[in-house]
């Protein structure tokens, strides 16, 4: 490194394991990080379509799907800063008659993005834990092709998928409280440029979540396939990597640095425990085993489970491999 010092610029979501870096209070070896705090669907969108940041947060799903294609403009970075059970969060109309997952065949349902990794990782268990195909619901879109991540990488419908737009002058959220949608696989209320609904509908008494207990299925479900989904990880510019090869490491680094700051300070990390049933009430304890573990031998196998469910659901033509993705001094963390 013969003691350079660089300045990259860096968007991140705010959460408790990036607060450190966004503080400032952790930066890596070498490097000035220079952070802007960004809603994550307006993130993407920005870097996606005009790549404004050195160093940002990424949708799995869409940069699964820009590589297939051959946008080689980032090379992923094993940090995760977004892991959670989707597919508890799907909400229905309670008027609707649907009790089970199998119910939502030929139901029209809403999602801000077809290819967002939430809706992929939500049809991904609809199909492989309930038998409930993308092809057998009619679903409603979101977002427009200007303020969508699939606009940047030319989203087009899978083949045999029914896809509807919603209009600009509506959203999800009104749709669900007209009656005009029956469930919503997704919902951002957040406010951002990108996303349109603003309506609470977790407080509306004409909806409820799909799974009466959504604790308990988010414990089955980790139970059952060890799977605690990766949504966001970080990504770096190509160009930047080339010229600063040394560089994903020490990022690496003071991620991991302040990933363990906040753990020891403070109790966010058995959230994901008490989810994922490691821990229960009574047990609420610190535990050997990282079920939020950043690098890529112990997230393989979530990360192979994405790329799977994005080729299954026909929005790359092939599976992408890890290695193409992520840089190759991280290949080994």
């Amino acid at each position: 490194m013969s003691g350079q010092r660089i300045d990259l610029s860096i968007a991140l979501s705010d959460n408790e394991r990036t607060r450190p870096i966004i503080q400032g209070r952790i930066q890596p070896q070498g490097i000035r990080l220079l952070p802007t705090t960004v809603h994550p669907s307006e993130m993407f969108w920005r870097q996606l379509k005009f790549g404004e940041f050195d160093v940002s947060e990424m949708s799995m799903s869409s940069l699964l799907i820009a590589v297939s294609q051959g946008d080689d403009r980032w090379v992923g970075l094993p940090i995760y800063t977004m892991r959670k059970f989707f597919h508890t969060g799907i909400l229905i109309r309670k008027d609707r008659g649907i009790k089970t997952p199998a119910d939502l065949r030929g139901k029209k349902v809403g999602v801000p993005e077809y290819q967002q990794t939430a809706a992929i990782w939500s049809r991904g268990v609809l199909q492989h834990e309930f038998g409930v195909h993308a092809r057998e619901i009619e679903w409603f879109m979101e977002r427009g092709p200007d303020m969508s991540h699939g606009g940047a990488t030319k989203f087009k419908p899978p083949e045999g998928v029914k896809l509807n737009q919603i209009p600009p002058s509506t959203n999800i959220g009104e749709m669900m409280v007209s009656g005009e949608l029956d469930a919503t696989l997704l919902y951002i209320a957040d406010n951002n440029l990108v996303d349109r609904s603003r309506i609470d509908l977790e407080k509306h008494p004409d909806i409820t979540t799909l799974f009466p207990d959504p604790l308990a299925e988010r414990r089955r479900y980790f139970a059952k396939t060890g799977v605690y989904p990766i949504n966001h990880a970080m990504v770096m510019k190509r160009s930047v990597f080339e010229k600063y090869p040394w560089a994903p490491i020490n990022i690496f680094h003071a991620f991991m640095a302040a990933k363990q700051d906040v753990e020891k300070e403070t109790l966010a990390t058995l959230d994901s425990y008490f989810d994922t049933g490691l821990l229960d009430n009574a047990a609420r304890k610190a535990v050997s085993t990282d079920v939020k573990s950043y690098g890529l031998k112990e997230a393989g196998k979530v990360l192979e489970t994405v790329a799977q469910y994005v080729h299954e659901q026909g929005l790359t033509p092939h599976r992408v491999k890890l290695e193409q993705i992520f840089a190759p001094c991280t290949l080994a963390l």
